[in-house]
């Protein structure tokens, strides 16, 4: 199939005046092409169980879907997620689908694409170094000491989650790096629904606070144009489309673990207006993305998913049933029942949101078929109806039973969305219902300093926003280790962060960096280019 990307534009109905090119293959997206456009699209959100170094393909199963639906006669768009250059170079690899389930042109979405990363990262940085400009000037409302702001890259770097700036100076302080999908910026580019509102988000970053415990605000450092003027083309979303001719709306990558986890509002609103059905993922598994899809995005925004399949794999199930890495190609249908618990746990998450949940079971060569059966008579017996996806080896065919079923799961009407907190409910009570009801803790515990930095939010009035947890993906406790479906624990928060411009207010758990380190052999090391340019490894 021809890569061009206008012919795909055209058939969405999106003028030519409305793209910018990069290249033939890929295109930004004006947001002059959502005006006058109704949100004629149901939404279908991707989610999976909780991750394992198994696999799962959510992203592949999305794309797969999609293509899915578009062999069955339905227009359909995605709105997925961009990669970030530190798992593509890291542990996790490219980030753009697989085999016959994959976005293209798939080597320049996971370098540098059309620039949004960079961008972000150039707005969070100028804003760093303007605090740092003023510190030094001793014209600011807060000391050196009292600068919550950080610096960011996109890149996998452990050395630099802490460090010493001006070193020797009156300013010289500890801060540090954070991942680039981690900035503030990124989950504000991903929310914002326009120009001023990304202004606005902009302005009411919160730097730091005085001594005497009153918020600073990147506006009063006056280069919120200079930031909108780098992030101006970077809010348009993408264009480019998989291997099997779906469009698809590629934009913004914050992390599930470490941020919100979701595409931006932009591209979702992109597929909604130009095709009928527009399939989304959330980042990491349900206990992450999900709930905060729906806690963040949606409430934000008004979106709500129509239905909801969650992606599993019978590798991950059984590693969930304690099954070593090496091991999961042998038939173990004991272990296998016992990984059904972390499954089940999403499905009950997901079905509180009282939307149709189809599980899509990814399928890998390997598979047993009396294995497949079991995950299908599991999800029969408590009234979640299945699917297996053959979309890495067969593409949209291979996703034909899957489409179908959720196509027919699709509510006539669309009934609000309910959530599991209200927003002016206390940070107590919103960190008890998501871990009691998504993450299926017995509490919360707040260490001392989480207490004292919560105090000190709640002056300004910031705790009253959403929560944006960061866990764990590997389990759905805040102790990476405990696999499957783990009863009889608390979670832990140690520390709160403020994302006012974005709108939420960060718990931090367990360990969680939101700087991630390079594995012992990264996946930069498979990466080769020959001398006539062709890349490999990704």
């Amino acid at each position: 199939m021809h890569s061009d990307i206008s012919p795909i534009a055209d058939a969405l109905g999106i003028s030519p005046d409305h793209l910018i090119l990069h290249g033939r293959h890929m295109a930004k997206v004006s947001l002059h092409a959502l005006e006058s456009k109704p949100q004629r699209g149901k939404l279908i959100l991707v989610s999976a169980i909780t991750p394992t170094p198994a696999g799962e393909g959510k992203t592949t199963v999305s794309i797969g879907l999609a293509q899915g639906l578009k062999k069955i006669g339905q227009n359909v768009a995605l709105a997925l997620r961009q990669p970030s250059m530190g798992p593509v170079f890291g542990r996790k690899g490219a980030a753009t689908g697989g085999g016959k389930s994959t976005l293209r042109p798939a080597h320049a979405i996971n370098l540098h694409f059309t620039g949004d990363f960079h961008a972000i990262t150039c707005a969070h940085n100028l804003l760093s170094a303007v605090i740092d400009n003023h510190l030094f000037l001793d014209d600011a409302r807060l000391p050196a000491g009292r600068v919550l702001w950080k610096r960011v890259m996109d890149m996998n770097d452990r050395a630099l989650r802490s460090v010493c700036t001006s070193v020797g100076k009156p300013t010289e302080r500890h801060t540090g790096f954070d991942i680039t999908a981690a900035s503030e910026i990124m989950a504000i580019l991903c929310l914002a629904e326009s120009l001023p509102d990304l202004r606005k988000r902009l302005d009411r970053i919160v730097v730091g606070f005085t001594p005497e415990g009153e918020p600073v605000f990147a506006k009063e450092f006056r280069v919120t144009g200079a930031m909108m003027a780098l992030l101006r083309e970077a809010l348009m979303p993408n264009l480019v489309q998989s291997i099997e001719g779906v469009p698809a709306f590629v934009h913004g990558g914050p992390f599930a673990n470490i941020a919100h986890g979701c595409n931006s509002v932009l591209a979702t609103r992109m597929a909604l207006a130009h095709a009928d059905l527009a399939v989304t993922e959330a980042g990491f598994a349900f206990d992450l993305g999900g709930e905060k899809f729906m806690h963040i995005k949606c409430r934000q925004s008004g979106l709500a998913p129509a239905a909801i399949v969650i992606v599993a794999t019978i590798r991950a199930l059984k590693m969930h049933g304690g099954v070593p890495l090496d091991a999961l190609t042998l038939p173990d249908a004991d272990a296998l029942k016992r990984g059904l618990e972390n499954l089940a746990a999403h499905l009950d998450s997901a079905a509180k949101f009282e939307r149709p949940v189809i599980v899509a079971l990814n399928r890998f060569h390997t598979d047993d078929d009396a294995e497949i059966a079991l995950v299908h008579g599991f999800c029969a017996a408590r009234g979640f109806p299945s699917a297996t996806a053959d979309v890495f080896g067969h593409g949209g065919e291979g996703a034909l039973q899957l489409a179908e079923k959720v196509v027919a799961a699709l509510p006539r009407e669309s009934k609000p969305l309910p959530f599991l907190y209200r927003a002016d409910d206390s940070v107590e009570t919103k960190l008890q219902a998501i871990a009691t009801k998504i993450y299926g803790a017995d509490g919360v515990q707040l260490t001392d300093e989480a207490k004292q930095k919560l105090a000190l939010f709640a002056r300004s009035g910031f705790d009253k926003l959403p929560l944006c947890m960061a866990k764990t993906q590997d389990s759905l406790s805040d102790d990476a280790k405990k696999r499957g479906r783990p009863r009889g624990f608390n979670i832990t928060v140690r520390d709160f962060e403020i994302a006012n411009g974005a709108g939420f207010l960060v718990a931090l758990t367990g360990t969680m960096m939101r700087m991630p380190a390079l594995p012992k052999v990264p996946a930069a090391e498979r990466i080769q280019v020959t001398d006539d340019g062709v890349m490999s490894g990704f």
